[in-house]
């Protein structure tokens, strides 16, 4: 199974040019990905730089036949839309929409937030994936934001009682292995990636390659700005699933967003 992660500001390369078309053909090229995670995707939203308004979310999943195409938008303004979306071309069993910690903040920019989760029938057996875009100007949201991803993933790891019958209280299971992949907006160092890793997870990147710091993930080609390129696109996977990791890169060529692709590839 191969997943695919990238922050792809609506769709905006490097160039200025918005091509929801060019996003969907590096993604085969790079990884022919079974699972697609995107973040900031569009539709609506017109005074983006280089957009015409394009509803990205159905772009992007026209794009893709052969895959399921599940959104969430946590920002809904008149019509206009702006979130995350996961596409598979595997079987999805259950998908759950997650509204995340949207605290008051006088000082900082915001936007709510939101995840989008999946329980994919992959090879190896059932998998929860849950892709999501944390806040960027504000570490008191992130770390709101970074416990309601603990609360969901105990959730899940809950007993339910469901019924046998078909309907709205069947209850697909929901197994605890899981990967939790996006633009988490901190850098390795931060305490929130540690407080993942308090939380039982591991970074696929660490555990793939010990010692070896993260490829940078964010302004690798922005030098006109003097701002450092860091990584804060990762890949989270509960432990089960380690000895399934195969590989994982980033594409650091990449010049189709302001972010790069992420790719794993797991047994």
């Amino acid at each position: 199974m191969r997943l695919l992660s990238w922050n792809v500001q609506w769709c905006r390369g490097m160039d200025g040019v918005v091509d929801p078309g060019r996003i969907a053909a590096e993604a085969k090229r790079l990884a022919d990905p079974d699972v697609v995670c995107l973040q900031e995707v569009a539709a609506g939203f017109a005074e983006l730089a280089g957009s015409r308004g394009e509803d990205q979310f159905a772009l992007l999943g026209s794009l893709f036949p052969g895959y399921s195409a599940h959104p969430v938008w946590p920002v809904e303004l008149e019509g206009k839309r702006f979130g995350n979306l996961l596409l598979s071309r595997l079987p999805v069993k259950r998908v759950l929409r997650h509204s995340l910690p949207w605290p008051a903040a006088p000082d900082a920019p915001s936007m709510p937030r939101a995840a989008v989760e999946a329980v994919i029938q992959a090879p190896g057996g059932l998998l929860r994936v849950l892709t999501t875009h944390l806040e960027y100007s504000s570490a008191e949201h992130r770390t709101a934001q970074i416990g309601r991803l603990r609360t969901l993933h105990a959730e899940a790891c809950s007993s339910r009682h469901g019924e046998d019958e078909p309907g709205p209280f069947a209850h697909p299971e929901l197994p605890e292995s899981a990967l939790f992949c996006g633009d988490f907006n901190f850098p390795p160092q931060d305490a929130l990636h540690a407080r993942m890793r308090e939380f039982g997870f591991i970074d696929c990147w660490e555990r793939l390659n010990p010692g070896t710091p993260h490829p940078h993930t964010f302004r690798v080609h922005e030098p006109e700005r003097k701002q450092h390129p860091y990584c804060c696109d990762f890949v989270f996977a509960t432990p089960d699933i380690g000895p399934r990791l195969r590989s994982m890169r980033i594409d650091t060529d990449n010049r189709a967003s302001d972010h790069q692709p992420v790719i794993v590839e797991l047994e």
